[in-house]
């Protein structure tokens, strides 16, 4: 097995908090930034990037509209990817498995953690959903501000927090003539398997 200290340790979530940690003392914007693959029924891939905003040993939370492209997908096909690269760490790493919503406690107290703004913006934005001018998206959030002057916003039902629940994780790291160092978890049952991945 390999000898390098920064792929030690039998437990992936334990080793990507620890990576985590260094990334926010390095990346200078967003270093829970992750590129979210889901897929249609019918195999169809998209990608986007979404914010990671918990990672336990349970697995990886974020929120989105469930209206959205991706909302749409994982309510159709619940099964996810996550791949995050710090380019400063010269890092990434790849998580894959299902995908389940949220509790809406959890789902409400990441939404009121917000700016009051975002919430605006989250509860007024119809995701993905043709817009005829930018003009009616700042009248839409006038309209709603002025409906909620003061108090607490009401989280749109549409909002929702999701859990992908890591049944593989792959660790990279770059290496000098493209000789990277990959360390593959993969979860059977409660138990990890580690396994190096030739370059």
């Amino acid at each position: 097995m390999t000898t390098r200290p920064e792929l030690q340790g039998d437990d992936p979530i334990l080793l990507f908090q620890d990576w985590m940690h260094l990334a926010e003392a390095s990346e200078p914007n967003d270093p829970n930034a992750a590129a979210l693959a889901t897929a249609s029924p019918d195999g169809l891939p998209s990608v986007r990037m979404v914010l990671v905003k918990n990672i336990e040993q349970q697995g990886f939370s974020f929120f989105t509209n469930a209206e959205s492209q991706k909302g749409c997908q994982l309510q159709a096909n619940p099964r996810g990817a996550l791949c995050l690269h710090w380019k400063t760490l010269r890092r990434q790493v790849r998580v894959g498995g299902p995908v389940s919503n949220l509790p809406p406690e959890a789902t409400d107290q990441y939404f009121h953690s917000r700016s009051r703004r975002s919430q605006i913006g989250a509860a007024v934005s119809q995701q993905t959903r043709p817009l005829p001018s930018r003009t009616q998206l700042e009248q839409e959030v006038t309209l709603f501000e002025e409906a909620h002057p003061e108090g607490e916003i009401p989280r749109p039902a549409f909002w929702q927090g999701y859990l992908l629940q890591p049944h593989t994780v792959e660790f990279w790291i770059d290496g000098p003539d493209r000789l990277h160092d990959r360390l593959l978890f993969t979860k059977t049952g409660d138990t990890w398997t580690r396994t190096l991945l030739y370059p």
